[in-house]
C-alpha cells in the first residue's frame, strides 16, 4: 500500500504548486497566483470585499463531507455575501492554516471544490496563504464588483415593503441534524448542507429590481431577518403558511422528533437570498414572497414571538 503523502512531507512550496497548478482563470483574474500578489478586474472602480473562516469541528467535519464539498461550501458562504450586496463575484482569496499529517489528496480536493465553486459565477481563487496549525482552519475572502449598480444594504428597509427569498431554506439545516444524529439519509437533505445550492445570480437581479435591502440566509432565516430588521429600525412579519415543507423534509423531521419548521425558520448554511421589496413589485422566479415589513422592531411569525430556535451564534450554538 503507498503511503499517504502529507503536507509536511510535501512542503509549503510544494503544496503551494500542487494546488495552484489544479485552479482555473475567470475572465476577470488578469494575474493569478505565482507573484506576490494578484491582479483582478474591477471595472466598476468599487470592490465588494467580504471574508468567512470556517474551522475543523465548528463549520465542518470531515467525516462528513470530502475536501470537495467542504471546498464548495467554503466558497460559497463566500460568494453568497456578495450577491447578497446585488454585486457579482470577481475572486476569491483563501488561506489555508493545516496540520502536518493532513493528506495533501484532501488538500487537493478542497482547492478544486473553491475553484469548481467560483467558476459557477465565473470567478477565480486567485491567491493565498497556508500555514501550520493543529486546527485545520480556512479562511477565504471573496471580492466582487457592483457592474455600475449600488449596493443594497441592510438598512434599506421600509414599512410596507414585502419581504421576498430565492433558493431553497430549511434543507441545510435538516442535513446538518440529520449528519449529527448519525445518519446520511435522506440525501437531498445531506448534499444540502454539504454543498448548498447558492441563488448567486438572483442578487443583482434582485437589485435591478429595486431591492432595498437584502442578506444571504446564513445563520437562520429569523437571526438574519433580525440583522434587517435593526438595522433598517423596522419590524419584520414572516408568514409560516407560505413554506411548503418538502415530503422529504416531513419525513426526516417526523423520524428524528423535530418541528419541520425549526430548519425552515432557524437553520442555516442553505444560503437563499432574502431581500425586501417596494409594495406592488412584480417579483419573478424564482423569488416569492414571505412576509411583509412593518413600523416596530424585531422579527415575528404570524404576528407572534417565535419560540423556537432563531439561528446560529458562533458563540453560543
Amino acid at each position: 500500500m503507498t503511503e499517504a503523502r502529507t503536507v509536511a512531507t510535501t512542503g509549503e512550496f510544494g503544496l503551494i504548486a500542487r494546488v495552484t497548478a489544479r485552479l482555473t482563470t475567470g475572465p476577470t483574474c488578469l494575474l493569478g497566483p505565482g507573484d506576490d500578489a494578484a491582479l483582478v478586474a474591477a471595472p466598476d472602480g468599487r470592490v465588494v470585499a467580504s471574508t468567512d473562516v470556517l474551522v475543523d469541528g465548528r463549520h465542518f467535519r470531515r467525516d462528513w463531507g470530502s475536501g470537495n464539498d467542504i471546498g464548495h461550501r467554503a466558497a460559497g458562504a463566500n460568494l453568497a455575501d456578495i450577491a447578497a450586496m446585488g454585486a457579482y463575484p470577481t475572486a476569491l482569496l483563501v488561506a489555508l492554516c493545516a496540520p502536518p499529517d493532513l493528506d495533501v489528496a484532501w488538500a487537493e480536493e478542497l482547492a478544486d471544490g473553491l475553484s469548481e465553486e467560483a467558476e459557477l459565477v465565473g470567478a477565480s481563487v486567485v491567491g493565498g496563504d497556508m500555514s501550520a496549525s493543529p486546527t485545520l482552519t480556512i479562511a477565504v475572502t471573496a471580492l466582487g464588483d457592483m457592474h455600475g449598480l449600488q449596493p443594497v444594504l441592510r438598512s434599506g428597509a421600509r414599512p410596507g415593503d414585502l419581504v421576498a427569498i430565492a433558493g431553497r431554506i430549511g434543507y441545510a439545516g435538516a442535513g446538518y441534524t440529520v449528519l449529527s444524529r448519525g445518519f446520511r439519509t435522506p440525501k437531498v437533505l445531506v448534499d444540502a448542507y454539504r454543498r448548498p445550492q447558492v441563488p448567486y445570480a438572483q442578487g443583482p437581479i434582485a437589485n435591478r429590481l429595486g431591492a432595498t435591502s437584502m442578506i444571504d440566509i446564513s445563520d437562520g432565516l429569523l437571526s438574519d431577518l433580525g440583522h434587517i430588521a435593526k438595522a433598517s429600525t423596522v419590524a419584520v412579519d414572516v408568514w409560516r403558511e407560505t413554506f411548503d415543507v418538502p415530503d422529504q423534509m416531513r419525513d426526516a423531521a417526523t423520524a428524528l422528533g423535530v418541528d419541520p419548521y425549526s430548519w425552515i425558520l432557524g437553520g442555516g448554511d442553505d444560503h437563499a437570498l432574502c431581500a425586501t421589496f417596494p409594495a406592488g413589485v412584480a417579483l419573478p422566479e424564482p423569488w416569492r414572497q414571505i412576509g411583509v415589513v412593518t413600523d416596530g422592531t424585531g422579527v415575528t411569525v404570524d404576528g407572534d414571538t417565535w419560540t423556537g430556535r432563531l439561528g446560529w451564534d458562533h458563540f453560543k450554538s
